[in-house]
């Protein structure tokens, strides 16, 4: 069974930075196309990035140009490093398998306010 685990979440000033971080076990991680989505209080889950196994990286325009995906294949782990916060990035932040959809971690909260 597929476990996933993020962290890295909190509290930052508008244009401040985090990283967040995803634990994944139970799979092949090495080939997965991993993404990160986001969800905002009485909104729907949103797709915000995604990375292929072979490196390839596609954002949300939202966020382009101010978040990097990447991953560690051996540590079976993917990172979101957010720069350049805004308020509307405020949101519960999860990943999961791009196109095969495993069960929902419990997410991260990234609150951005001054």
């Amino acid at each position: 069974q597929v476990q996933l685990v993020e962290s890295g979440g909190g509290l930052v000033q508008p244009g401040g930075s985090l990283k967040l971080s995803c634990a994944v076990s139970g799979a092949t991680f090495s080939i997965a196309y991993m993404a990160w989505y986001r969800q905002a209080v009485g909104k729907q889950r949103e797709w915000v990035a995604q990375l292929s196994s072979g490196g390839s990286a596609y954002y949300a325009d939202s966020v382009k140009g101010r978040f990097t995906i990447s991953r560690d294949n051996a540590k079976n782990t993917v990172y979101l490093q957010m720069n350049n916060l805004k308020p509307e990035d405020t949101a519960a932040y999860y990943c999961n398998n791009r196109y095969q959809q495993w069960a929902w971690g419990q997410g991260t909260q990234v609150t951005v306010s001054s």
